[in-house]
């Protein structure tokens, strides 16, 4: 009774406010007093889910840049002798060129929809935008195993990106989130792992399938493989990020909030005798969306960490982009490779695992700061560029081999720590977008040029020596880009506050996901009037 009538009165005191404002309140304060249930995801169920859906997404990657998907074109000797093509660019009969732009293709559907769904996070659970993104993904793979030209591949590949682009905007900052506190780089090296073994993995993959069955098969394996984690996106309690507010707040203060906009509408249709509102009410919410994503971008911009970081990552991405493509037929011809597929994902498979594990423990052993990451950054792609541009040098396939490797497991070494910079010099909300533009970046200036480039200068100069020895010298001005970093003094922001004024005290305390029974009673106490 006691209760009732403080709430009586302190209503009765505000009966002069503006009615919504007090409907508003009421609302948070309680949304406020409901805590989070405990989600059946561990933190370490999470890393391997989303390890495992990385690794398949980079398997397809792999495996249409492998021998036995990609193919050869159709040749003709002078003395009018001709073999028939294999794969797809012998199906489709395409030229360097159109092979390259096929390899790049689905970067389209990536650039774009990246931002897209990065900034529906801030009105759409993050977890079921995953789910969207992945069931996408796995229609669009299967079509491309139905292509029959090479515009209708071409647009599947596109459709390709788009599915991806949620995972990869949406699945670092869930990883980061709940890795523990003196392993948060080597969790991202972890997961970044899965970049270099998928394409290493699609490699094999794609010439076992392609030379023993038929390349149209590796594309429908890939759907198999990831339609399960497509259903699971749905049907699995969603999980929350860091920086927002919980979905159930979300909806409640976002009812409310319409009702009490609704009760200003009609007192505003009284006065004038409009029936307006609504429209400008949809058009203010469309507006204040887009004003708010320019606020992002504009905000990611004026951080120098974040930009420096950045260029030197599509430096770094130019060279790998063009590797994991151009590799295998590279080493085929310069070194008569004749199992390339193989040999190159033998050796990408272990540097990759090695290298990128060992950066995210390397910067966790001598303290995940900025600075250090961008240490680390500089010196192993310095260092790695002077191993791959050594090894084109050798005639020999094994001096190749040794050179090459080592070069490859300290480029690798790079993915963890200029990950973990993109994360951590942005406050929490802007986590997000700040994956999503920093991928949109590194591709559209990065491997979405380079694979065409590289084949423009392959049918120019015709040695693929030359054209690898240049493409390699571009991993130096990355190490330059990276060694400007250790000057500029960035601050870890990762513990800033939520910004989002209806996120209460109580929902902060519920913004890490994966709660455990301990977390779930700490909450539910605090939560007890």
């Amino acid at each position: 009774m006691a209760q009732e009538e403080v709430k009586e009165a302190k209503v009765s005191s505000e009966e002069n406010l503006n009615p919504s404002t007090v409907v508003i309140e009421m609302a948070r304060s309680s949304t406020a007093l409901s805590p989070l249930s405990p989600s059946w995801f561990t933190p370490k169920r999470l890393l391997v889910i989303f390890c495992v859906i990385n690794l398949i997404n980079y398997v397809d990657r792999g495996a249409i840049a492998s021998n036995g998907v990609n193919g050869s074109r159709r040749t003709c000797s002078k003395s009018g002798t001709c073999t028939s093509g294999s794969g797809i660019q012998g199906d489709f009969n395409l030229s360097n060129f159109e092979d390259g732009v096929l390899s790049s293709a689905f970067m389209v559907g990536l650039l774009v929809a990246c931002p897209i769904f990065a900034s529906l996070a801030n009105s759409v659970n993050p977890f079921r935008l995953i789910g969207v993104g992945l069931s996408v993904w796995t229609v669009a793979v299967v079509g491309c195993g139905f292509s029959f030209n090479f515009w209708t591949i071409t647009i599947c590949r596109m459709l390709v990106g788009v599915g991806e682009a949620s995972f990869i905007s949406l699945a670092a900052p869930f990883i980061d989130d709940n890795a523990p506190v003196a392993k948060k780089t080597l969790w991202l090296g972890i997961f970044y792992m899965c970049i270099p073994t998928g394409y290493a993995l699609g490699y094999v993959y794609g010439g076992l399938i392609g030379g023993h069955f038929n390349w149209r098969f590796a594309f429908y394996g890939e759907a198999i493989l990831m339609l399960p984690f497509a259903v699971l996106g749905f049907v699995m309690k969603p999980l929350q990020l860091r920086g927002f507010a919980p979905a159930e707040s979300k909806k409640a203060l976002t009812s409310i909030e319409t009702a009490a906009l609704e009760v200003q509408d009609a007192d505003v249709s009284v006065v004038k005798g409009s029936m307006k509102s609504s429209k400008s009410k949809c058009a203010f919410i469309d507006l204040n969306q887009f004003s708010r994503f320019m606020r992002d971008i504009k905000e990611l911009l004026h951080e120098k960490v974040y930009v420096v970081n950045v260029l030197g990552y599509i430096a770094y991405n130019f060279v790998i982009g063009a590797y994991s493509y151009w590799g295998p037929k590279a080493g085929y011809n310069i070194y008569n490779m004749s199992n390339a597929d193989m040999i190159f994902g033998g050796v990408t498979i272990v540097c990759g695992i090695v290298g990128t594990i060992a950066g995210g423990y390397v910067l966790d052993f001598i303290n995940s700061t900025i600075s250090n990451a961008f240490k680390l950054l500089s010196a192993v792609t310095f260092v790695g560029a002077i191993f791959c541009f050594s090894a084109f040098c050798f005639k020999s396939m094994y001096a190749f081999l040794a050179f090459f490797a080592i070069g490859e497991l300290l480029v690798f070494a790079t993915q963890a720590p200029v990950n973990y910079v993109c994360l951590h010099c942005v406050k929490p909300s802007l986590r997000p977008i700040s994956m999503a533009m920093s991928t949109v970046a590194i591709h559209i200036f990065g491997d979405v040029p380079s694979s065409p480039l590289v084949g423009v200068l392959q049918d120019h100069i015709d040695n693929w020596r030359k054209t690898a020895l240049i493409l390699t010298s571009i991993l130096f001005p990355a190490a330059v880009i990276w060694f400007i970093g250790i000057f500029l003094h960035g601050v870890d922001r990762f513990e800033e506050e939520i910004e989002h004024p209806q996120v209460t005290t109580i929902d902060r305390s519920n913004t890490t996901p994966l709660l455990d029974g301990k977390a779930a009673g700490t909450a539910e106490t605090l939560a007890e009037p």
